[in-house]
């Protein structure tokens, strides 16, 4: 999940609707203020890269850029911006790039290559094989390969397991697409990350692509038909 922040509507609009077309990104939230900015990454814990405007009224791009750094896992930022003159400031807080206004879809496409770069080199070498559950005062851990589907339910996930239980974790379903994706998990949906080698069907209704797993249909949204016929080697 990305986060667009621009006070500009028509900027704003326009940078979102680029960057929900491109197929590696799972959903677009907007903000209208660093400050806004700010208080979404507060409440959510699932948002990887920003695209962040520089200059806005209040708190800056720069400014939330340089707050950022304080947090244990900073989300990656790009700045976007009508003027070259910030770049080196943009630089200094490890931006992973700087885009100039209006931004061109190629050059935006080699941003998000950058990001998705970025974060896969940040994954660990023996990346969440277990999510620790809890409930109460009680905690369990609950083992990468006993897992069948990951459904993201608001700040959480609920965990399906193989042997038909469901478990509420704390975590994000965009980390875990980057952490789990080398070990046989594909994301389908905004809301699906599943298992392949337990998809039994892969059907197609009126246009729409649908997998089923473990006695339930799933929807493949359209930016992720083609990744999933790409690891099933199957088509149309």
């Amino acid at each position: 999940m990305v986060l667009a922040v621009d006070d500009e509507d028509l900027a704003l609009n326009d940078l979102t609707w680029m960057l929900d077309q491109a197929e590696e990104i799972g959903e677009v939230l907007q903000a209208r203020s660093g400050t806004e900015a700010l208080r979404l990454l507060g409440s959510r814990t699932d948002i990887d890269a920003l695209f962040l405007d520089i200059q806005m009224p209040g708190l800056t791009g720069v400014e939330l850029g340089a707050l950022l750094r304080n947090y244990r896992e900073p989300p990656l930022i790009a700045f976007v911006t009508a003027h070259d003159r910030y770049a080196v400031e943009a630089f200094d807080l490890e931006a992973c790039d700087y885009l100039l206004k209006p931004v061109d879809e190629a050059r935006l496409e080699q941003t998000i290559r950058r990001i998705l770069k970025a974060r896969r080199d940040m994954v660990p070498a023996d990346p969440v094989a277990t999510l620790t559950c809890r409930v109460g005062n009680d905690s369990y851990t609950i083992n990468r390969d006993d897992v069948s589907v990951v459904e993201a339910a608001g700040d959480l996930i609920r965990v399906h397991t193989l042997d038909g239980k469901s478990h509420l974790v704390r975590e994000s379903i965009s980390s875990l697409t980057a952490a789990w994706s080398a070990s046989g998990f594909l994301r389908i949906h905004r809301s699906y990350l599943i298992r392949t080698d337990q998809v039994t069907t892969v059907r197609t209704k009126a246009g729409a692509r649908t997998i089923e797993i473990q006695g339930r249909e799933l929807p493949v949204s359209r930016r992720y038909t083609r990744l999933l016929e790409e690891h099933l080697g199957r088509g149309g």
